[in-house]
């Protein structure tokens, strides 16, 4: 049966969803559970929390690896009674493994190359298990087709690719029927992974744009799941990415992963600008890891380029030398230079952009005709891609017509073999290969290059034909959109739609001296020796540990529905506030003093009209009047708009402009408690934020009595927080020796006066009511960005610095869930002013008929919690 999350997640999709059969059950591994979280919003299959003190060591552990296909090789036996499997010796997967501890067992879960059919499928599945350790994932065969062969191949790959569906032969049009089985092949993906999971101590390193979509099925039932995910092609940049109409629903579903890898920045930094447009989210640095906070957890980022297996390749070479494929091969091409293609048959491999370059080489260095000769080998098709009959046509016609124009009997410039060919008739290819060509328009990592400078370096310590004579030498001629390009620091980068550049560029490869052939060798070989796959391997597992240290320390919450499902991890300490317990509180206290921000706290910072409400004006009035309390409005508005808004509210006091201006309550006249009021910096700073200003399309300048501040709300995410991040160095630079202090927050970039700060307003409330004997006993601050953390912290220091009594009852309260000093958080504006109406019940003091024209319907009834 379709389980109840699983109808939300498809209801998410479309609506409308094919029934499936009941499973039948099958053996599963012992899985240890605990105690249950508390998850909200939630339909009637409860997600499961996994709670444990102590986390434990990678070492002694489990990996769970999860892949589209498994690491096996499939035939029918030749009796057609039943399967026979091996490793798949060339499967990445099968090498992860190399670099995790000794005694880490590893199990995979993926579906297998071979339509199994089901009266077969549990004994084939017994079988895996037990001998390979292999959990299969068997998809109908027109489930398969809509996933694999229709969501995958042609809307993801070619979007992922940098295609646009312009037309629906053109990259394929979205259909939402094919999204539906891609979730649908998820779910099934992620049950098999349920079946053989112990959350307690398995991580699950996911990989792939197939499976993007499975870490919010396993996020819903174990919420402190180890949990990692693995992209293996590139990741287009926002302005593609957004054109696909499931754009946050993957990019939601990726999130609930613990750290996401890439093979490039370029892919990373496309992801996150994608976070940052499409949900609002900003990634910070620190001590060289990449973090995304979401919801209280950190997503890390992880920018690492696979590698080979250089013992595979090795025992490939040496089976290449047992065949004697090597000396065919020289005999073949004895006198000739060598250029060597390794791609698939695919149109983004740019197999055609290079035999335009070969054939622009010939004709403008005549001195390589007749010896020049490009080789080019063409795997099959991984799938069903799009306009695959094309791009073929078009190379064979390629072909034809140069091997027309400069061949000659006994040569032939172009030699294209379209056949499956094995690794080590490929490896002998490299061997005699004195330059690898690769002109792929978009690739995620390409590990071409890679074999081939391991193949010219040769097997180490054996005397194969394999080993070249004398010093070894390797050139590279590599498009500049692939993956491994930024590795490859020696290779000669291209741009493959410069034809002609491309051909000058083979030229120079197998021009070059010789001894600059041998040191560009020498480096590559270096490099990729070191970073091989079990480097990347042992990296990924080590970073993963390091991501999920904080899963057994945080409190966590799965909330939402479909996927808009995540988890909500926060501090020990680092709680919601109860109504129950601050009116409680406040009803105690003798000596009251609370301190709100407007903007973000009172007022929603989305509203166009920032002017207070008549509910707002009543709540301030009703508890400003109460003779305990002490309230203050403390924001960083001008004292012009504060004084004329709040104007009916004469008991409530105001501090402007983060306390450089401050009235306390019933009088008239504002005090200044700046350092200084001399304000020619002024004149220095405002040119420098005008200048960005015209440079930054939705940014201003707001010039107040004591500071100026520049604005980027509406500007471009992450064009206007780069230019503030620049503004701010600029603007510390010309103002190193001006007593101001410069200071970015949300969206904005401050100058205002040294020793300005809502910290010093607290400060000299709380000293004040020390003064006329009236020390607080009970204090509410709230506030919801950068500038009202300085409030939570000498909050926090009060009673050290004997500014609050010791049985002082603090309430610092912060909007939103956020890392803060503050101990306790409402969720918007809303929620502060259910719990402001909560305090004015029971404040002591009458309404005056004033007050009551402000006064807003009353509510029904009593919320005696936000929890």
């Amino acid at each position: 049966m379709m389980s109840r999350s699983y109808t939300n997640l498809v209801d998410l999709a479309s609506g409308n969803f094919p029934v499936m059969g009941r499973e039948k059950e099958k053996k599963r591994f012992p899985r240890v559970m605990t105690v249950p979280g508390n998850i909200l919003e939630l339909d009637d299959e409860q997600a499961s929390s996994v709670a444990s003190e102590n986390p434990s060591s990678v070492a002694g552990d489990r990996i769970i690896i999860v892949a589209n296909l498994l690491p096996l090789k499939a035939k029918r036996r030749p009796d057609n009674k039943g399967w026979s499997f091996s490793w798949n010796e060339d499967s990445l997967f099968l090498r992860v493994k190399d670099g995790l501890p000794e005694d880490m067992e590893v199990l995979y879960v993926g579906s297998l190359p071979v339509d199994v059919d089901p009266i077969e499928q549990d004994d084939v599945a017994n079988y895996l298990l037990e001998k390979f350790k292999c959990v299969p994932a068997f998809l109908p065969p027109n489930l398969l087709a809509r996933y694999y062969h229709g969501f995958c191949k042609k809307q993801l790959w070619p979007l992922f690719h940098y295609m646009l569906p312009f037309s629906a032969d053109h990259g394929g049009r979205f259909d939402r029927s094919m999204w539906e089985a891609y979730v649908s092949a998820n779910k099934m993906f992620s049950q098999k992974v349920i079946e053989v999971l112990n959350p307690e101590d398995d991580f699950v390193w996911i990989h792939d744009y197939h499976l993007m979509v499975l870490p919010t099925f396993l996020r819903r039932r174990f919420i402190r799941l180890r949990m990692g995910f693995f992209l293996h092609s590139p990741f287009p940049s926002s302005e593609l990415y957004r054109s696909l109409p499931v754009r946050v629903e993957i990019l939601k579903a990726l999130l609930n992963s613990d750290l996401i890898g890439f093979h490039t920045f370029d892919y990373a930094r496309h992801f996150l600008s994608c976070c940052s447009r499409m949900l609002g989210l900003e990634y910070e640095s620190k001590r060289g890891y990449i973090g995304l906070d979401y919801y209280g957890r950190t997503v890390g980022i992880k920018i690492m380029p696979v590698g080979i297996h250089m013992g595979h390749i090795e025992s490939v070479m040496r089976q290449a030398d047992k065949e004697l494929k090597v000396e065919e091969l020289k005999r073949q091409f004895e006198g000739k230079t060598v250029l060597l293609g390794v791609d698939d048959m695919d149109i983004f491999k740019g197999i055609n952009l290079k035999l335009l370059a070969m054939e622009h080489m010939l004709k403008q260095h005549r001195n390589w005709q007749g010896r020049a000769v490009l080789v080019q080998i063409a795997n099959p098709a991984r799938g069903k891609g799009i306009d695959l009959e094309k791009t073929q046509a078009e190379i064979e016609e390629s072909c034809q017509r140069i091997n027309r124009e400069f061949g000659r009997p006994g040569y032939e410039p172009i030699i294209f073999i379209h056949r499956p060919l094995s690794i080590s008739e490929r490896m002998a290819y490299y061997s005699i290969a004195e330059c690898v060509v690769v002109t792929a328009v978009r690739d995620g990592m390409n590990l071409t290059p890679y074999e081939y400078i391991v193949c010219r370096q040769g097997v180490s310590g054996a005397e194969t034909r394999l080993d070249l004579c004398g010093p070894k030498k390797s050139m590279l001629v590599v498009s500049e959109f692939i993956g491994c390009s930024p590795s490859l620091s020696g290779a000669i980068r291209v741009n493959p739609w410069n034809v002609e550049a491309t051909a000058e560029a083979m030229n120079e490869a197998i021009s070059l001296a010789e001894s600059e052939k041998e040191l560009r060798h020498e480096k590559h070989y270096r490099y990729i020796s070191t970073h091989d796959v079990a480097f990347w391997s042992r990296s990924f597992l080590q970073d993963m540990e390091r991501t999920c240290a904080d899963h057994f320390r945080k409190r966590c919450w799965g909330i939402g529905l479909g996927f808009g499902f995540r988890v909500v991890a926060l501090d020990p300490n680092f709680r919601k506030l109860s109504i129950d317990d601050i009116v409680a509180a406040y009803c105690r206290a003798k000596s009251r003093a609370i301190l709100l921000d407007y903007d973000g706290t009172l007022m929603p910072q989305n509203l166009i009209i920032k002017t207070p409400s008549a509910q707002v004006l009543f709540l301030l009035n009703k508890l400003s009047g109460d003779p305990r309390n002490l309230v203050f409005m403390v924001s960083g508005r001008g004292r012009d708009s504060l004084g004329r808004w709040f104007h009916p509210c004469n008991k409530l006091g105001l501090a402007a402009e983060h306390g450089y201006f401050l009235r306390w309550p019933q009088h008239e006249e504002w005090e200044t408690f700046g350092q200084s009021s001399e304000f020619g910096w002024m004149q220095i700073a405002e040119p420098v934020m005008k200048s960005y200003t015209e440079a930054t399309d939705g940014s201003g300048v707001e010039r107040k009595e004591s500071a100026l501040v520049w604005h980027y709300h509406d500007a471009d995410p992450g064009f206007g927080f780069s230019q503030a991040k620049e503004m701010l160095d600029h603007l510390e630079s010309v103002l190193a020796n001006e007593p101001v202090a410069v200071t970015s927050g949300q969206n904005i970039v401050e100058v205002k006066p040294q020793g300005v700060s809502k910290g010093k307003v607290a400060e000299k409330i709380f000293t004040s009511m020390t003064d006329k004997g009236k020390q607080a006993d009970f204090v509410l601050c709230i506030g919801d960005d950068r500038s009202d953390e300085d409030m939570f912290e000498i909050i926090g220091t009060g009673v050290s610095r004997r500014i609050l009594p010791y049985n002082t009852e603090v309430f610092a309260c912060t909007v939103g869930q956020k890392p803060s000093k503050a101990k306790y958080y409402l969720d918007d504006s809303s929620e502060v002013i259910t719990m402001l109406e909560s305090l004015a019940e029971v404040s002591d003091s009458p309404v005056s008929s004033d007050e009551e024209a402000y006064s807003p319907p009353r509510r029904i009834g009593h919320v005696s919690s936000l929890v």
